[in-house]
């Protein structure tokens, strides 16, 4: 992995991350940023419902074969 590229970016901490988050405020709006937090809130929420249903599920018994 090249490491230069951290080099150059370097750690984000608490002020960078406001700024950042400032910056999106100023570029997208208060609205559209929570509207946007909402939906990928839900589409994780759905995901994990998705994950644990799947893993609850019994599999399906094979009926035999009906003799026609």
């Amino acid at each position: 992995m090249d490491h230069t590229v951290f080099a150059l970016i370097g750690t984000l901490g608490v002020p960078e991350l406001i700024i950042i988050f400032l910056i999106l405020m100023l570029i997208f709006g208060a609205n559209r940023l929570s509207g946007l937090g909402r939906g990928m809130g839900q589409a994780i929420r759905g995901f994990k419902d998705e994950m644990g249903s799947s893993s609850k599920e019994k599999p399906a018994e094979a009926e035999p074969p009906r003799d026609a």
